[in-house]
């Protein structure tokens, strides 16, 4: 409800007079945005002392008129526990308007007074992206100071220790929270124990942004060997830490979309053996639809070529060994190129001298495999069949292993990921290049005896 002036003016006595007792009953008869603009034009000493005077229900209002600078301010003077309280009655639309613009040190204490089963929930709410480190970090880790001694820091870790994710890594931090380096257990204790923390530090650490991809924390954790990773906000100041545990699980989160991707299929949405035989069928469904429209390529490319094939029926004989023998040389360059990029192993820049390196692989490939494909062409259909389906088997082998080679090299470019590049989609494609291929050299070689073939046909009928 709305007050009127003396109400207002015997607000401001209650609180000269620091009669808290009767400033209570006061407060009530005051509605939320009046309260919000009242309570703000007080001495910041006081602001906080009258807001824990209201009831929980009107303060939780009162809070929500604040904007977020105001919110920010009257946290920083409130217990942890009111803290937690205020964020759990908030709309998540506040909450989460307010918790992306904490500073660092704020976000760290908001995080040390979660309970574990708050924590994901918070973590979302920090306003992390669903696929980065924020959302994996927990705040459990111990921090010592660059000036306390060794001594010091050993009796500070056996207090604080058992509370922390691990404590195989110790981090340094400043007075304002400040990462400046990162020390193994093992260099604490074979140190003297009057020697200073900073006397054993050397500046050198990793550490991600709570913003960056988790897959940046897999890397990096692979690269360097590391069972802990620290994660700072955009001003170096510690928030958390991410554990191995969490990251082997990310691995295999994303290892098993990649082999979904390159299989043609959407990646599953949980286990298998919990997806109902609808969910598998909208995960499978998209990719083979495709693929059924891009197959009728291929059935042109075969009535274009109809007269070929009349003229030498053995030519039709070699088609499935063909473009079959194509489409797995080119999944299998596609499988072998994704892996490689997701791992790190080869980079976007060495494009070039992979697919300098995959041209000797597809010509090796391709002439191992015509070699046999001309002997089965000329038992079939003699030495002239022969040298088309050996000539065509080299040449839809190198296309194909450099077509699968260059396409996940292509997404990588235009930011999407390279196991898009699917097995399937690859076959298909390989597929109407291949018939091209294949024609396109029986017509080259046998295209004399091709029109002398098909004018007797004509003749005949």
């Amino acid at each position: 409800m709305t007050t009127d002036i003396p109400a207002a003016e015997q607000f401001r006595e209650l609180i000269e007079a620091r009669d808290f007792q009767q400033l209570r009953s006061v407060l009530v008869q005051f509605d939320a945005p009046t309260l919000a603009d009242l309570i703000w034009e007080l001495e910041p000493a006081d602001r906080a002392v009258v807001f824990r005077l209201l009831p929980h229900d009107l303060a939780d209002e009162v809070f929500a008129y604040f904007d977020t600078e105001r919110e920010q301010a009257l946290m920083e003077d409130l217990t942890d526990e009111e803290v937690r309280r205020l964020l759990t009655s908030m709309k998540p639309d506040d909450r989460t308007s307010l918790l992306e613009e904490l500073p660092g040190l704020a976000t760290q204490r908001l995080l040390n007074l979660l309970s574990p089963a708050d924590l994901a929930e918070t973590r979302a709410m920090l306003g992390y992206p669903e696929d980065s480190v924020g959302r994996l970090m927990t705040p459990d880790y111990v921090a010592v100071r660059a000036q306390w001694s060794v001594a010091e820091a050993l009796t500070h870790i056996r207090a604080r220790g058992k509370d922390s994710e691990t404590i195989n890594v110790i981090y340094v931090v400043d007075n304002r929270w400040h990462l400046l380096d990162a020390l193994d257990l093992g260099q604490l204790i074979l140190a003297s124990p009057s020697a200073r923390v900073e006397d054993i530090m050397d500046g050198s650490f990793v550490a991600l942004q709570g913003d960056a991809d988790r897959e940046d924390a897999v890397d990096l954790m692979s690269r360097y060997d590391l069972l802990v990773l620290p994660v700072t906000d955009t001003r170096g100041v510690l928030i958390g830490i991410v554990t191995i545990d969490d990251v082997l699980d990310v691995a295999e989160e994303e290892t098993t979309e990649d082999f979904h991707r390159i299989g043609g299929v959407a990646p599953l949405e949980g286990r298998y053996t919990l997806s109902s035989v609808l969910g598998l069928y909208q995960k499978r469904i998209g990719w083979l639809s495709i693929l059924i429209v891009v197959n009728v390529a291929s059935s042109g490319v075969i009535e274009a070529f109809e007269g070929v094939l009349a003229a030498t029926i053995a030519l039709g004989f070699f088609i499935p060994l063909l473009i079959g023998s194509g489409g797995n040389a080119g999944a299998q360059a596609t499988t072998i190129m994704v892996r490689a990029i997701a791992t790190g192993d080869v980079q976007l820049r060495q494009w070039f001298r992979v697919v300098f390196r995959e041209i000797g692989v597809g010509l090796t490939l391709g002439t191992s495999m015509g070699l046999l494909a001309a002997l089965l062409g000329t038992w079939r259909g003699g030495a002239e069949v022969g040298l088309v389906v050996g000539g065509a088997m080299v040449s839809i082998v190198l296309v194909a292993n450099l077509l699968g080679t260059l396409m996940p090299f292509i997404l990588t470019k235009l930011k999407l990921d390279p196991a898009a590049a699917s097995a399937p989609l690859i076959t298909t494609v390989v597929d109407v290049i291949g018939l091209l291929i294949y024609f396109g050299i029986a017509y080259m070689i046998l295209g004399t005896e091709l029109e002398t073939s098909a004018a007797i046909i004509v003749t005949g009928l």
